[in-house]
């Protein structure tokens, strides 16, 4: 019998050739915030998963927080976009877009002249952000959003939307995870707020809420998945009290928009602690839309959570970074590359687009 990871699904109107998922992984080679060339080769390489999720993308001047990571908010950058949709449409892959604005998650010198770095509160991250120009700096302390910088921000990731499907995008996944914006609404330690966008649950989970509805509104629910870490304390995100509740709650809201996933991300393989089974199991019961599970996963632990009915595909991260032909891998049983951990962020091809296939392919 067919491994399920390699048997082909479904997700909304798209045929996956297989569950395998591409987890979205910035790689910091968008030379002037515009995607390019370059970056096509990189996803064209891995057209073979059945989904890719290109890496996170500010839909805003505001939220290009680290050096060199793309946009799609300007007709330059959906011409760089489409040269990658392009490549992996032209392999027979499908692909999302992650919108990710980096909120607080930022410094001055990673942003273009106007933009400034926002956040619900002006509470500041711990620890320090590399910038190109003076290497690495202190997080500063955030502007705490207005509303009308909230109506703003749910405006921008709504044309974000279109233009992604105008670059040729099957979707867009909204990262709600790793302690960027849409999380900095939904922690109470990154969020002190005392109006409809602060303090209980459903205030905390509103602008999350509302980002999806304007997505929807604007591309269709089909076209739209989001990105959840319960638990996770990337960027200096504490869970509270409520956490397994609000959660609960947040999966109830996207199951009534339509979502087509959501994408349930564990760090735990890497130093964070492990998520709940209880909240995974709220959030399943919650939403009935499909789920991508992401964080540390081999086949074998693939192969156990798409028959147990924990997941309906498996994102892999660092596994595809190295190896651009990993379904082809996993499938024989063939030995994996390592990934180079120095070249994850540098720019250039050297451990980007130079990882060797079994055998040669043509992109």
């Amino acid at each position: 019998m067919t491994h399920k990871l390699f048997q082909p699904a479904q997700l909304g109107e798209l045929s996956l050739s297989n569950r395998v998922v591409m987890a979205p992984l910035t790689r910091s080679r968008a030379i002037g915030n515009t995607p390019n060339a370059l970056m096509a080769t990189y996803y064209g390489q891995r057209s073979s998963a059945g989904l890719l999720i290109a890496e996170g993308t500010s839909p805003s001047p505001n939220g290009l927080g680290y050096a060199r990571i793309p946009g799609i908010y300007s007709e330059a950058q959906i011409a760089g976009w489409k040269l990658v949709t392009d490549a992996v449409h032209r392999n027979g892959g499908k692909i999302f877009l992650q919108l990710m604005h980096t909120g607080r998650v930022s410094h001055p010198q990673n942003l273009p002249p106007g933009a400034e770095v926002l956040a619900p509160s002006a509470v500041r991250a711990a620890g320090e952000m590399y910038t190109d120009v003076d290497g690495m700096q202190p997080f500063p302390v955030p502007r705490a959003m207005t509303t009308a910088d909230i109506q703003q921000a749910i405006g921008e990731y709504a044309a974000a939307a279109s233009n992604a499907i105008a670059a040729g995008f099957d979707g867009i996944e909204l990262h709600a995870a790793n302690g960027y914006l849409i999380e900095q609404f939904i922690a109470a330690n990154t969020n002190l707020r005392t109006d409809a966008y602060g303090g209980n649950i459903e205030n905390r989970i509103r602008f999350a809420v509302e980002v999806a509805e304007a997505a929807v509104a604007a591309i269709g629910k089909d076209r739209v998945g989001m990105r959840l870490s319960p638990y996770g304390n990337f960027n200096d995100i504490q869970a509270s009290a409520d956490t397994d509740a609000l959660y609960e709650a947040l999966a109830t809201k996207l199951n009534a928009l339509g979502l087509v996933y959501v994408h349930l991300l564990d760090h735990s393989s890497m130093g964070a602690p492990v998520v709940k089974p209880s909240v995974i199991a709220k959030i399943h019961a919650a939403f009935k839309g499909k789920v991508i599970v992401c964080g540390g996963y081999t086949a074998e632990r693939a192969k156990q959570a798409l028959e147990s009915g924990e997941a309906d595909f498996v994102a892999f991260g660092r596994p595809l970074l190295a190896n651009p032909d990993l379904v082809e891998r996993l499938r024989g049983g063939g030995a994996l590359n390592a990934p180079d951990m120095d070249t994850f962020y540098t720019p250039g091809e050297k451990g980007y687009t130079d990882y060797p296939f079994l055998q040669s392919v043509d992109v």
